[in-house]
């Protein structure tokens, strides 16, 4: 067995990423952090783990050496203290956005400072499995993707690898995203009385993730791809909607061929688009609480535009669930170890 901790464990990405690494049978979980709890159960924090640990968080200054480190931090704080945490583990898996850009530069433009550590961005590995599990399998530090990101580019990939976007049309993006992308923190933003029944535009553009959405589909060059963010009445779940135009027409079957090439042997990448019934199309409220990324598509031959539908829900997928397969690959396990769930329905 392997010994994994998390650092900055009390949060939802962290309580999310330690249920799962609870369930793992590889895994023996070292120790959690958290600076506001040290001393407190886990539970206090996360009550759905009642009865499933008596861990108690400590200070990250307590933390002992282990094989694998999880850091879930608020963004602009892992880098920091990267060294620090580099001679804890020689594995570090990263669910913050502080090393999922290569060019130092995007940094200040997307995120408004500085990268304090730019010489290591290249250690990093982008941590969206389905487009680097080779350079996973050896990589020291890995780094998740954003949820919002993880979807839009799930969704738009295959088409991009292919080759049949037009690259003098725009990309158009829009992110319907639940409360919790927005982690525990507490603003007026997520104040009840604000936040119930709203459908609220809160990044119609600069949404940070927009950098990571063209960095991984810049094949022919890098895509006029513009992204909206949403606000939904929904705890978890993210449904990207994408509108694509392609450089030269092609039917539903070139379609569903592409996807199928792209995604085969996929463990967690379904491809929905039913003729009928309610779930016709990609719906993250069934998604709840699994690790899978469902993908449809609707084509527009009048027009030549493909419209896209990911859904996912953003604590698995987007966030926990994809770190821990990142884990799987990187350490030779049977990649949907501790991922088998399979959502609810009805919920």
């Amino acid at each position: 067995m392997i010994s994994v901790s998390i650092v900055g464990a009390s949060g939802y990405g962290g309580g999310e990423t330690l249920r799962l690494l609870l369930g793992h049978p590889e895994v023996q979980v070292q120790q959690v952090t958290s600076e506001s709890n040290a001393g407190k159960f886990v539970h206090r924090m996360h009550p759905n783990l009642r009865r499933r640990t008596d861990l108690k968080f400590v200070s990250a200054n307590d933390l002992q050496p282990c094989d694998v480190l999880f850091l879930a931090l608020p963004h602009g704080t892992a880098m920091e203290k990267i060294e620090d945490w580099m001679k804890l583990a020689p594995i570090i898996i990263d669910l913050s956005a502080d090393f999922r850009l290569r060019n130092p530069d995007d940094y200040p433009i997307w995120y408004g400072h500085e990268h304090t550590q730019p010489a290591m961005l290249s250690r990093w590995v982008y941590g969206i499995p389905e487009l680097h599990r080779d350079e996973m399998k050896t990589a020291p530090y890995i780094s998740s993707a954003g949820c919002l990101a993880a979807a839009a580019i799930l969704g738009l990939y295959p088409l991009f690898q292919a080759g049949v976007v037009d690259m003098e049309k725009p990309v158009v993006i829009e992110g319907k995203t639940g409360s919790s992308g927005a982690g525990g923190g507490v603003s007026l933003a997520s104040h009840h009385p604000e936040r119930s029944g709203a459908m609220r535009s809160f990044k119609p553009t600069g949404h940070r993730h927009t950098a990571e959405i063209l960095q991984e589909l810049s094949f022919d060059g890098v895509p006029q791809a513009s992204f909206s963010a949403t606000s939904i009445e929904a705890v978890r779940g993210i449904l990207s909607t994408s509108h694509v135009f392609l450089k030269e027409p092609l039917e539903d079957r070139d379609l569903w061929r592409i996807y199928r090439k792209a995604y085969a042997g996929e463990p967690f990448m379904r491809l929905v688009k039913e003729s009928g019934g309610v779930y016709r199309y990609p719906e993250p409220k069934i998604l709840t609480g699994s690790n899978y990324c469902d993908v449809g598509f609707e084509l527009d031959a009048r027009s030549g535009r493909v419209v896209v539908l990911a859904a996912l829900d953003n604590l698995m997928k987007g966030a926990a669930g994809q770190a821990v397969q990142a884990l799987n690959i990187r350490c030779g396990f049977p990649e949907t170890t501790a991922l088998e769930f399979a959502g609810l329905h009805p919920v």
